[in-house]
């Protein structure tokens, strides 16, 4: 992983089209809309098949004065990449992670929306593999991963937890986007 260097290729502006929202737990530390401590993520299934995170990050959550923590950082683009097997395909295929590999390359400012992609580039009747990027809003890339990772049903990843359906939801807001605009240029990962 990492090994060899990897050209992502995000034109001047890119627009995605919306097809999906995706679910969330209450209480989840990154999605959990009722997680007073949480990154209240909302989840995007695209059109190009990869999933798109929007996040806000205060300052609950830097590590150094006005910057987002690293672990946080490893957090949204592990549950992004994680989620990204659910992308266009039956709701409650989800999975649970084997292994993540993080590259830190920009510091992340607070305050400022950001945009997390996340994508499968591999697949198996078991696992998968993804990788990631969470974007600045210029475009550059602050840290990439890639990730491993075992599919799990999420009936019984429910049943095990007794989570109950009110606590497992699609959240619909008026703001949610139908298009996500991707800034970007070439980038090395």
């Amino acid at each position: 992983m990492f090994e060899s260097s990897i050209f992502v290729l995000y034109p001047k502006t890119m627009r995605q089209k919306v097809l999906k929202k995706q679910h969330i737990s209450k209480m989840c530390f990154v999605c959990g809309e009722k997680n007073n401590f949480g990154l209240h993520a909302s989840f995007y299934e695209t059109e190009s098949n990869e999933l798109i995170a929007l996040i806000k990050p205060s300052e609950e959550y830097q590590g150094y004065p006005g910057r987002m923590h690293g672990g946080i950082a490893a957090t949204i683009l592990d549950e992004t990449m994680a989620r990204s097997i659910n992308t266009g395909r039956n709701e409650h295929l989800w999975s649970v992670t084997m292994e993540l590999k993080t590259k830190f390359r920009k510091p992340i400012p607070l305050g400022e929306e950001l945009k997390v992609v996340g994508r499968v580039t591999s697949e198996g009747s078991r696992s998968f593999e993804g990788t990631g990027e969470i974007l600045l809003s210029n475009g550059e890339i602050a840290v990439c991963a890639e990730g491993k990772y075992l599919k799990a049903d999420v009936n019984r990843i429910a049943a095990e937890s007794r989570l109950s359906e009110e606590e497992w939801f699609i959240s619909q807001r008026a703001d949610d986007p139908d298009e996500i605009e991707i800034p970007g240029k070439l980038n090395q990962r």
